[in-house]
């Protein structure tokens, strides 16, 4: 497995004197980020290290930089290789592929249900990383299935040349190898969310905060997310605080 789609759970945090968060900057708590990568933007070496920061579970996506279903990982999110075996979602990925719709279409029954089977297992493990409380989700659409009042909503993206520069250099392999990959996993990628959810996963307005990846360290990039999902959270508390209405003041009877 590569390391552009490798899984990674979090690390057992160490006993700290306080919180999850002690490992970060003072700021506000945050539970819930997702991250959209395009292929070489980094997504496989952010989404994991905000959750190792963050102390909170790591959700891998559901397609390979190869442009195939992710092998299973330790933690039950994924096929196992025997149900990898037995369900159509590898041929269903690749007829995406080949008739990638532009638009809204209506699928053909038989379609319709591996949609479901897909749909359905992505959406899975987004549901229980929410209802355990929280974690970091890589890829599966997760910004359009939790919609922008849940969680704080990543894009990661940039040229395609310096994705190819930076996928081959995370994947440890020759530019060749990742231009070709790119082709594959961004084929692959869009197909999932515009086949199930009708939209692109490069549409700006899904997301809290859209990077160009490739312009910079992916060390700042992990930074700029954790300063930017604080503030989130601190603007949404405070929001919350205003709506409830003040206390009554006690007077003489």
């Amino acid at each position: 497995m590569t390391a552009e789609s490798s899984f990674r759970p979090p690390e057992p945090a160490p006993s700290p004197p306080g919180p999850a968060l002690a490992r970060t900057s003072a700021g506000p708590a945050v539970r819930l980020i997702t991250v959209s990568a395009a292929y070489g933007a980094g997504g496989s070496v952010v989404a994991p290290a905000l959750a190792d920061r963050l102390g909170l579970p790591f959700l891998q996506r559901v397609t390979t930089s190869e442009g195939h279903v992710a092998e299973p990982g330790p933690a039950d999110e994924q096929l196992t290789e025997e149900e990898a075996r037995t369900t159509p979602v590898h041929r269903l990925l690749a007829h995406f592929t080949q008739a990638m719709p532009a638009g809204p279409t209506q699928s053909p029954p038989s379609t319709h249900h591996q949609d479901e089977h897909l749909r359905g297992h992505g959406e899975a493990g987004i549901h229980r990383v929410v209802a355990a409380g929280g974690g970091v989700i890589l890829g599966r659409a997760a910004a359009v299935v939790l919609g922008k009042e849940r969680g704080f909503h990543v894009r990661l993206d940039g040229p395609a040349d310096r994705r190819v520069a930076q996928g081959a250099v995370v994947e440890g392999i020759s530019q060749e190898q990742a231009r070709e990959r790119l082709r594959a996993a961004d084929k692959a990628r869009i197909a999932y969310v515009r086949r199930l959810y009708r939209c692109d996963p490069a549409d700006a307005s899904l997301y809290h905060l859209v990077i160009d990846s490739t312009a910079m360290p992916l060390d700042a990039v992990i930074e700029l997310i954790l300063v930017a999902a604080r503030a989130h959270s601190a603007a949404a508390q405070g929001a919350t605080a205003r709506s409830r209405p003040a206390p009554e003041s006690g007077g003489p009877g």
